[in-house]
């Protein structure tokens, strides 16, 4: 139980109403978080402020694969802070070069474009995109393309924005970049018909995790494949929440046995502990940045690649992504049970699940609301659904605790 009142408000005077107070007052207001202020972690735990646990069912939209505070990667951690954290990338790390390998190997490619934010990477594997079209298809100066899905979320730069179907991410923040073409998410006909001779990528979630977990058609990726390499243009797969075990393979790419161009990792990738993001993909790709077309002065620090390399090791056994999907088979028997009982459509994929409610009798905010009454974490999206992202280390236990928690919060139709 939490000492929250009804729908999660904080009583007056709390460590939580103080904190909270500060927030409002000091920072700038681009989220609306819960009313829950966390103040340590422990595996699929948090507590707060006032000293109540909460199941974390969102594990930092997936930054927290292996839970808080997994003792491998806080031992990378520490040893790292204790000899060196940071060099630019003026000079060589001996950090650096280990991780990069070693990334470059899980994900079955040759080179590692380190930085920092799944949003830089993004940014970075756009760059990569249009700079291998003018060089190496022969695309006019200045008349790259990249398609892109509707529904689709990269993050919130200008560039990014430019092409988010989203009117909250994007109203306000014009002009925008051009060299975009939107299509349909998971209609391989409209890509391939948006493909012309400027066309130098096409951009895409293997599972678009903003838009509520929305999965696509089977065979949807394969096709993507398939148009990319007949049309020769790089297929680039965000699987900066998608990626590292989330949904019961290494990368969701892997469910169809298809293996992209470029991969565009982050959040898992820092275990949780630091920002760290990459691209990853071919020589003959990755080859045409050359030194001053881009950098970060914090890009492949000592430290991220410390902690960055130890996720890749936690992943290299295959003990994680086993675990997810095992684990995920039982959510989904769980949550399909929900069906017909407050919610009308369940979506997951490992231990990775999007929930859509009854619009007439819950929004998702106050589904997630009523859940942190019951000492559960969720997030809510476009406004009916509920997303679940659990550590890859919860429990069996845990996870049955959190289903039946979410069945007695959803209000039952009438009748």
């Amino acid at each position: 139980m939490t000492t929250t009142d009804t729908h999660g408000a904080p009583h007056p005077g709390s460590a939580t109403q103080l904190h909270m107070s500060l927030a409002e007052t000091a920072t700038a207001h681009n989220y609306q978080p819960l009313p829950v202020v966390l103040a340590s972690g422990q595996g699929a735990w948090v507590t707060d402020v006032d000293g109540h646990r909460y199941l974390d069912c969102l594990a930092g939209y997936s930054a927290l694969n292996f839970g808080h505070g997994h003792p491998r990667l806080t031992a990378a951690a520490q040893e790292q802070l204790a000899r060196l954290t940071l060099t630019s990338r003026a000079f060589h790390n001996d950090r650096l070069g280990p991780f990069c390998r070693d990334l470059a190997e899980l994900a079955g490619m040759d080179l590692v474009l380190p930085m920092n934010t799944g949003a830089e990477a993004v940014e970075a594997a756009i760059k990569v995109a249009r700079k291998w079209g003018y060089e190496r298809k022969g695309v006019a100066p200045d008349r790259a393309t990249v398609i892109v899905a509707d529904g689709n979320f990269h993050g919130r730069t200008t560039t990014i924005v430019s092409f988010s179907s989203d009117p909250v991410a994007r109203d306000g923040f014009g002009p925008f970049t051009p060299g975009f073409r939107t299509v349909p998410y998971g209609d391989s006909a409209a890509l391939e018909a948006a493909v012309d001779e400027n066309t130098v990528a096409v951009l895409l979630e293997p599972i678009q995790g903003e838009a509520g977990v929305l999965i696509p058609p089977p065979g949807y990726l394969q096709a993507v494949r398939d148009v990319c390499t007949r049309e020769n243009v790089l297929f680039i797969a965000d699987e900066i929440q998608s990626g590292l075990g989330r949904t019961g393979t290494t990368f969701a790419c892997d469910a169809e046995g298809v293996t992209p161009d470029i991969y565009v990792l982050g959040k898992a990738l820092g275990g949780g502990i630091v920002p760290v993001s990459a691209v990853v993909s071919r020589h003959d790709i990755l080859d045409v940045i050359r030194p001053g077309n881009h950098g970060s002065t914090f890009g492949g620090n000592p430290l991220a690649a410390a902690v960055g390399h130890a996720v890749v090791e936690l992943l290299r056994s295959g003990e994680y992504q086993a675990r997810a999907a095992e684990l995920g088979e039982r959510l989904r028997t769980r949550l399909e049970d929900l069906v017909g009982h407050g919610a009308i459509a369940v979506r997951s994929r490992g231990l990775w699940a999007g929930i859509d409610l009854d619009p007439t009798l819950m929004t998702g905010r106050r589904a997630c609301m009523r859940l942190l009454d019951r000492g559960i974490l969720a997030k809510d999206t476009h406004g009916s659904t509920i997303r679940l992202a659990p550590p890859l280390v919860i429990e069996p236990a845990q996870l049955d605790w959190l289903c039946d928690q979410l069945g007695e919060v959803l209000p039952r139709p009438a009748g």
